[in-house]
């Protein structure tokens, strides 16, 4: 189905983490990560602060229209931080 590892939702937190994200407190879902983009705009994601395997959850946390890393920036930064 995907190419993407299986990630929970700590590891991607701190996998952003890792990757400049600033935590920006704790929503209903989660937890609320920021980060200011090349073209000046500020990302806002929000990842469940669980330990199990996000799947579908983790295509809508990297898309466009959350924190728009994409599959290929998400697999490029497991390479750069490692999980």
């Amino acid at each position: 189905m995907s190419d993407l590892p299986a990630l929970t939702g700590r590891q991607l937190i701190a996998l952003l983490k890792k990757d400049g994200w600033t935590d920006c407190g704790r929503v209903t879902h989660g937890v609320s990560l920021q980060k200011r983009g090349a073209d000046g705009r500020t990302r806002i994601a929000v990842v469940p602060d669980k330990s199990v395997v996000l799947g579908e959850t983790l295509h809508r946390i990297i898309s466009v229209k959350q924190s728009g890393i994409g599959r290929q920036g998400l697999l490029d930064m497991i390479k750069r931080h490692g999980i």
